[in-house]
């Protein structure tokens, strides 16, 4: 079957450019050219999403998309500075490429998200190097050795896990960790995931990497920045 994408960018040239050079063998396109004709969003596989639309900002429909949509976002703008990189991820985008861009290298990250995306996390139990989590069961294991983990811990490892490789802003981790509780101490995040990195990691495992200035994202046998 093949993979829905639809390709939000008011630039015609663009718009179609991005469909032509990604082909379409693997792929529909669903061009929209301003943020009024989109529509059956929740049906694509992927969102490349302009951020400078003729009736709206990209990134304060990310905003609203990120609330009810875990479909990965591929940002486009011509705004090249770090500040605008940096709210683009910690809004959700999942990647993010600056005009002028090659639609080669493009095609590249369009592929690496698909790739990525094709291969959700759906059983309860998942098992590789030193661990063994069992979140239906509440069973989390380290070299064969039992951890516990509190109910918060739990929901952190398991929003960990389901999103290996993508890179989690604080505000999105703490939605879904404490589910929009009005009130969160501004520190929470930082010590629930220092808890977690003390449980499960070592000097030989280090899975939560830290993202500065943004958030954190989880690789199997990565070092922690």
């Amino acid at each position: 079957m093949k993979k829905q994408i639809a390709i939000i960018e008011d630039d015609i040239s663009i718009n179609q450019g991005i469909a032509l050079t990604l082909g379409t063998e693997e792929y529909d396109f669903h061009p929209f050219y301003s943020l009024g004709e989109i529509k059956d969003i929740q049906r694509m596989d992927l969102v490349i999403l302009d951020v400078n639309l003729p009736d709206g900002n990209g990134l304060e429909y990310l905003r609203t998309f990120r609330m009810s949509h875990q479909t990965p976002v591929l940002m486009l703008t011509a705004n090249d500075t770090e500040m605008d990189e940096v709210m683009g991820l910690q809004l959700g985008a999942d990647d993010y490429v600056t005009k002028p861009f090659s639609l080669m290298v493009l095609r590249l990250r369009v592929q690496k998200l698909l790739e990525r995306k094709s291969e959700p996390v759906t059983a309860s139990v998942y098992e590789r190097d030193c661990l063994y989590l069992d979140f239906e069961q509440m069973i989390i294991k380290k070299n064969n050795a039992e951890v516990e983990l509190s109910k918060t811990e739990l929901r952190l490892l398991r929003c960990f896990v389901e999103n290996e490789g993508i890179t989690l802003s604080r505000d999105r981790l703490i939605d879904y960790v404490w589910q929009n509780q009005e009130f969160v101490e501004e520190n929470a995040l930082s010590v629930t995931i220092k808890r977690l990195r003390d449980k499960i990691e070592d000097d030989q495992h280090r899975f939560i990497q830290t993202v500065y200035g943004i958030g954190y994202v989880w690789k199997w046998g990565e070092q922690n920045v």
